[in-house]
């Protein structure tokens, strides 16, 4: 699945990933390919992406990487849409 990662300056992600697990606001929950199509706010916390992600040198202090774990902090929350095999996370 495509995942995109916007925030209100840039667009710090897009690729293929296999999974992402969020914090959601009434609590965490993974989407993986061919999941159905979900719009939910985000609480604060982590989220943690699967794959391979190939992070652009200017937005790699948003993310930490542990072997194929990238994770991204999510101080404000934000807002996770799933549709068409196509995760957009809008970050504050």
């Amino acid at each position: 699945m495509v995942l995109e990662i916007v925030s209100p300056e840039a667009t710090l992600f897009q690729g293929e990933v296999t999974s992402v697990v969020v914090p959601g606001s009434q609590g965490s929950f993974q989407v993986l390919n061919n999941h159905t199509p979900i719009v939910s706010t985000l609480a604060s916390g982590k989220a943690k992406i699967e794959g391979k992600l190939d992070i652009a040198p200017a937005f790699q202090a948003y993310f930490t990487q542990k072997g194929n774990e990238t994770f991204l902090a999510l101080n404000n929350g934000g807002t996770l849409e799933m549709r068409n095999n196509k995760v957009i996370l809008f970050v504050d």
